[in-house]
């Protein structure tokens, strides 16, 4: 017996649709490794489709006041709350995510950023009028860009989406969003709920693959490409940007460092780095992947470690105290577990470094010692459940070692002195630098890397800034 797939469809100018050609995909619960649903494959005539619609709606929306965007935002966050359920079955069907976890810990900072940004809408302000010439009077327009192409990974699908979408919306932009391929059913969940709040053809929903993506990049239309994906798509929708100049709003990877000193709280700093390199599988780019311990602490910090990585529960969703779900698909396994199996002789595995079950795509909580600066698994991102440790010396070597990757958005210091912390707050080259945490983000405050990590800035009043333009207009007396 077969079961039927549920079918997804884009959403383009206030309705639902399959792709103009009728191609579709087969989309896949992380945790079983089966298909539960289809999604369109689109292609140029559905972006074609989806940029028209954002681009005619655009007027309207841009000359609505803050107020009334603000009051839709508020209306989505609302209807997203009521239908939660909706929204989690969805997200954690999409990426093999636990239920409650994911109910306790996304939900409610998705709706907190959605609310966030519906009262930023009011808040945009500039440089008061002036006379800065005899007769003349200037002042500055702060202004939304017009139609946004934003493509969302798949480690956070509908929290991701919430990013793009928010501040586009705010500012008075028209979106057309994508999906991952692999993750596309919370969004067009989003869709559904969007659909009934904002004038057609202001949120629009494109799913694909990495060509459909490619297709609303170069696209003639948008004012500005935002992606959150890897360092390569950003290199890749940064050159495609260039060609006519559009705005680029690129997070990318990341390979955070912790910095442990010889006077941290160790259990607090364990405790505190197992849960951020663990969290969601470690796809995060700002998982704690890559501790840097001081030698005073170090045997002792790596036993601690291990301990606590074997008492993290993986593998069985139904498990109330399963503290993460499944890698996104089967060759991101493969990918993560070839880090492992390529592993130097000289380092040694201390927890996990294993696939869990043989249904679904889980792997172990993994805790490597003995690594050295130029390993490969140092240098590039696993974006899986594995913590690297490395033993410094002194503060030097440890800012040596900590930037000296390509990748420069999150990092953590642990420490009890105030003075480590402040110098190392300030020569830590990462976008982000927790102190005495990992992991933790608020609305308020804006998240975004350097280097290859990428550049914009997510969230805050920097991140709504990040969708406008600004126009000085001058005026005779």
């Amino acid at each position: 017996m077969t079961t039927e797939l549920r079918r997804l469809r884009n959403y383009i100018d206030g309705e639902f649709r399959d792709a103009a050609d009728g191609r579709t995909t087969e989309v896949v619960n992380p945790a079983t490794g089966e298909a539960y649903a289809t999604a369109p494959l689109s292609a140029s005539a559905d972006v074609d489709a989806a940029m028209a619609a954002a681009e005619a709606a655009f007027p309207a929306w841009r000359d609505a006041t803050p107020g009334t965007r603000q009051r839709a935002l508020l209306k989505i966050a609302d209807a997203l709350e009521e239908r939660a359920d909706e929204l989690l079955a969805a997200e954690c069907e999409n990426c093999g995510k636990p239920l409650e976890l994911t109910r306790q810990e996304e939900l409610p900072m998705m709706l907190d950023q959605i609310r966030f940004f519906a009262g930023a809408a009011r808040m945009l302000d500039g440089k008061s009028a002036g006379e800065y010439m005899e007769g003349l009077t200037s002042f500055v327009r702060r202004e939304p860009l017009g139609v946004c192409a934003q493509v969302a990974p798949w480690n956070y699908p509908a929290m991701m989406a919430v990013w793009k979408f928010a501040p586009a919306l705010a500012a008075g932009n028209t979106v057309v969003l994508k999906p991952s391929d692999t993750t596309p059913a919370s969004t067009v969940f989003l869709a559904e709920v969007m659909g009934e709040i904002l004038p057609k053809g202001v949120f629009n929903v494109v799913c694909g693959d990495r060509d459909t993506g490619r297709l609303m990049v170069e696209h003639k239309t948008p004012a500005m490409a935002s992606i959150t994906g890897s360092v390569r798509a950003g290199m890749q929708v940064a050159g495609s940007g260039a060609k006519d100049l559009k705005r680029v709003h690129l997070e990318l990877g990341g390979k955070a460092p912790c910095v442990v000193f010889d006077d941290a709280d160790i259990p607090a700093a364990v405790e505190g780095i197992r849960d951020g390199g663990f969290f969601n599988a470690g796809q995060d780019c700002t998982a704690a992947t890559r501790v840097l311990v001081q030698e005073g602490v170090y045997e002792e910090f790596v036993r601690a470690l291990a301990k606590a990585a074997e008492e993290v529960k993986t593998g069985d969703l139904a498990d109330e105290d399963c503290f993460y779900g499944a890698l996104n698909n089967p060759g991101h396994l493969e990918k993560v577990a070839g880090f492992i199996d390529r592993l130097p002789a000289h380092a040694k595995v201390e927890a996990g470094g294993e696939r869990v079950g043989d249904k679904g795509y889980f792997y172990a909580p993994t805790v490597v010692s003995g690594l050295r600066q130029d390993d490969e698994i140092i240098q590039n991102e696993v974006f899986g459940p594995v913590i690297t440790v490395q033993k410094f010396t002194d503060e030097a070597q440890a800012v040596e070692w900590a930037n000296d990757v390509e990748y420069a958005l999150a990092s953590s210091v642990w420490t009890t002195d105030h003075g480590t912390a402040m110098r190392m707050s300030r020569v830590l080259d990462f976008g982000c630098v927790w102190i005495n945490t990992h992991i933790p983000l608020v609305a308020e405050m804006p998240h975004g890397g350097f280097k290859k990590s990428g550049y914009g800035k997510d969230l805050s009043m920097y991140g709504l800034e990040d969708y406008t333009r600004i126009k000085h207009v001058m005026t005779a007396l």
